[in-house]
């Protein structure tokens, strides 16, 4: 990317956002390699039900993709994407302040639309929107940042799990 063909904001686009992603992507989808041992244990839950929840993210997820498109051809990527953090970490605080398997598959439901619209697809149509037909390289290395999620999270939240519990876990990435 040449400076004369990037467009303003268009140098610090990616690493923002692939600081973003590092973080959303560990936070929601690569959560439960870490947490869903910690949260069986100390709920009773049964591990198939903790891990379900993910998929009910993902679901939920897929299900907003279509609106999460039209919202950023309306609005722009931005506040769409904004809007994705603020889910997902209003759905990171219900996981980590459920106490039974529905108020805790209902956090799943909120972590997931806002997955739906702070993850990838988002950042890519956001790419899109910013860099036009040349997007193809931010893109890749927007890819090449959300690459490093499981190595910077799944640490930093074992880490966690041992100081302050997979509840204070969920709530410091809702946080962040």
């Amino acid at each position: 990317m040449s400076g004369a063909s990037t467009p303003p904001g268009g140098r610090i686009a990616v690493p923002l956002l692939g600081v973003a992603q590092i973080l959303s992507w560990g936070s929601s989808f690569y959560l439960l390699a870490v947490l869903a041992t910690p949260m069986s244990i100390d709920t009773g839950w049964p591990i198939a039900w903790v891990v379900g929840g993910g998929s009910v993210g993902l679901l939920c997820a897929g299900i907003v993709s279509p609106f999460v498109g039209r919202m950023i051809d309306s609005f722009g990527g931005r506040p769409t994407m904004a809007a994705g953090s603020l889910l997902m970490g209003a759905g990171l605080a219900a996981v980590g302040s459920s106490t039974g398997l529905v108020s805790y598959l209902l956090g799943w439901v909120v972590l997931g639309v806002g997955m739906g619209a702070g993850l990838y697809d988002a950042a890519f149509s956001t790419l899109g929107r910013i860099f036009g037909a040349s997007a193809r390289c931010a893109i890749t290395n927007l890819t090449l940042f959300g690459g490093y999620a499981s190595t910077v999270c799944w640490p930093l939240t074992a880490l966690a799990v041992e100081h302050i519990g997979w509840r204070g876990a969920c709530f410091a990435y809702a946080a962040a």
